[in-house]
């Protein structure tokens, strides 16, 4: 069960979690996250989504006034909007990333590839063109040995062959945590990261830089990206009901859909205690 009272800080992922199977997030939802704010609660945008896509980001979760991007690689404090800061950035070095591509596919097969770069907004992705990558975006056709000569933010890696949950249970067995990190955030993709890189570690750069203590942070979740959080955060962890059964199950409590708004139904609740 979560705490008695109120949080002194909420932090939720944004796609499956905040943001409705349309791509879209309701009035009703901004208007709570803003009451949030409004009580003295820091709000946190918690996401898979890299740097190109801070726009976007701030768009969906306006009320933030921290970001955690690409898994907790890119940390921006944004409490002045007019002088955004970045407080923390991590990058996975191409030689790694080359080594751990070649044992997934020694161990599965060929991986479709696709890595991010760059980090100015709208950048595009670099790889292998993939029509199963359900979100628009503009991707730059190169071959792996160009992908992997640089140090990269993430990469992203599919098996037609093989479910997305195995594929993770796979790039878990072999990739040692020293050299990366891997999760997997709902897009028959798994994600390899820079090592030590995960959305509690990111968090933990914004608690602290203001003061907070794990144990006062609420967190929102759907994927098993979103595990690290549900570990670190001690305050409450609430799946929304569309979620991954692996986060289902670290979950204190179970709240709506995603598409019945059920971040924003719960922190209403919560807000009228």
């Amino acid at each position: 069960m979560v705490k008695p009272g109120l949080p002194k800080l909420i932090a939720t992922d944004l796609d499956g979690t905040l943001v409705r199977s349309d791509d879209t997030v309701s009035p009703y939802t901004h208007e709570v996250l803003d009451r949030v704010r409004a009580a003295g609660i820091r709000v946190v945008g918690a996401t898979g989504r890299g740097p190109r896509l801070t726009g976007l980001t701030r768009t969906d979760i306006r009320a933030a006034e921290f970001l955690v991007l690409a898994q907790g690689a890119w940390v921006i404090d944004q409490s002045h909007p007019d002088e955004p800061v970045t407080l923390h950035t991590r990058r996975l070095s191409g030689r790694a990333l080359a080594g751990i591509l070649a044992d997934l596919e020694a161990a599965v097969g060929p991986l479709s590839v696709l890595v991010e770069a760059l980090d100015y907004d709208d950048a595009p992705l670099w790889g292998d063109r993939d029509p199963t990558w359900r979100y628009p975006v503009v991707i730059e056709e190169r071959p792996r040995e160009v992908c992997v000569a640089v140090d990269v933010i993430k990469a992203f890696a599919r098996c037609a062959d093989c479910d997305v949950d195995d594929l993770l249970a796979t790039a878990q067995r072999i990739v040692p945590p020293e050299v990366a990190s891997v999760t997997q955030a709902g897009m028959n993709y798994i994600e390899i990261c820079p090592p030590g890189v995960d959305k509690g570690a990111g968090l933990a750069v914004v608690t602290q830089s203001i003061g907070v203590d794990p144990g006062d942070v609420l967190v929102f979740g759907d994927m098993p990206n979103d595990l690290p959080m549900f570990a670190w955060a001690g305050w409450g962890r609430v799946a929304v009901a569309n979620a991954h059964p692996s986060v289902l199950a670290a979950a204190d409590e179970v709240t709506l859909a995603n598409d019945a708004d059920g971040v924003a139904v719960f922190l209403d609740k919560l807000l009228s205690r």
